[in-house]
């Protein structure tokens, strides 16, 4: 494995059994991840999107290993992450830290903020209470809240507010990456543009790196250096920011993206209307998993996977549509 990245994803696969038996044979397990490959280097933010249902999270959980993969390998700062015992990956959390979608569900009710916040320095043995409790005061200014707050519960606070908690808890550690999953899907519009700014000053204040998981595209665009597009649990596109948003190549990126609203009363923006919905993971199509839904399906589709490869410099697509032997056919 190459050193130059922070995090290395290759071939993950997340497969759940759907318990029970059919008719003489097994029921199928549900391929939730099947065949992740990405990396992330130090400082850079990473978004990963798609519709619901199509693997983002379970991806972010098994990198935290809060759920185990079933196979593929995920390196970080050359440690390979998959294979470790559960002891060692919790001393490995102090470097990797998550963010999670719902910012009442995610902080302990019974517990102030300041307990909440100091709990991760305890786990990993950071300092004595003195410097815990002020780094607690600290971390709560840092994020734009006041050290006072400390002394209260979550539910006394708004979801925004709770959500700048669960960042402070994730920074106590001083981790080097972080996983966000959805950080801001369950907050007003207001409110989001507030914690994305907040990410963004964090990251450049303490040298952060992100995996930023969300289904909303202009909210990628707006944190994210790279972005990739995610479809029944494979990855099929991933390109710079611009590139990705200037010009799409699949098809589904190409749908996601228009659909997207653009503040604008004049300008005019064809939607790409998807017909059917996303296949049942569990009995995925043959061939390429968009192709019942593609507008531009051939018959290659349907019976052969496309390659994931580099179509343009730094921009990688899984589509039959740039396979020169198959369109020439």
């Amino acid at each position: 494995m190459t050193t130059d990245y922070l995090l290395e994803v290759r071939d993950l696969k997340k497969h759940f059994s759907s318990g029970g038996k059919l008719i003489n044979r097994t029921a199928p397990s549900v391929k939730a991840v099947d065949g992740v490959s990405f990396s992330i280097s130090s400082g850079e933010t990473l978004g990963l999107v798609g519709e619901s249902g199509c693997g983002k999270s379970t991806t972010g959980r098994m990198l935290m290993r809060l759920i185990n993969p079933t196979a593929g390998s995920i390196h970080f700062q050359g440690k390979e992450l998959a294979s470790l015992s559960l002891n060692d990956m919790r001393l490995m959390r102090k470097d990797i830290q998550m963010i999670f979608q719902d910012p009442y569900a995610s902080l302990n009710p019974r517990q102030r903020v300041g307990r909440i916040i100091e709990e991760p320095m305890i786990v990993h043995g950071m300092g004595d209470k003195s410097y815990r409790k002020k780094r607690v005061q600290e971390l709560l200014e840092v994020v734009g809240l006041n050290s006072y707050h400390a002394k209260r519960y979550p539910h006394q606070f708004s979801g925004g507010q709770r959500q700048r908690i669960g960042i402070a808890r994730a920074l106590a550690v001083e981790p080097k990456l972080i996983i966000a999953d959805e950080p801001v899907s369950a907050l007003d519009v207001s409110i989001q543009s507030q914690v994305l700014n907040l990410l963004e000053d964090l990251q450049s204040e303490f040298d952060l790196t992100f995996l930023f998981i969300a289904h909303d595209l202009s909210v990628v665009r707006h944190i994210s250096d790279r972005v990739g597009v995610m479809y029944l649990g494979r990855i099929v596109e991933m390109a710079d920011r611009d590139a990705l948003y200037e010009e799409p190549l699949h098809p589904y990126t190409q749908a996601l993206l228009s659909s997207v609203p653009v503040p604008d009363p004049e300008y005019q923006q064809e939607q790409i209307e998807l017909s059917g919905d996303v296949p049942n993971p569990a009995d995925p199509p043959s061939g390429c998993p968009f192709h019942t839904r593609c507008p531009h399906v051939m018959d290659v589709c349907r019976s052969v996977v496309p390659e994931y490869k580099e179509e343009k410099a730094g921009h990688n697509v899984a589509c039959h549509l740039y396979d020169d032997k198959h369109m020439a056919m």
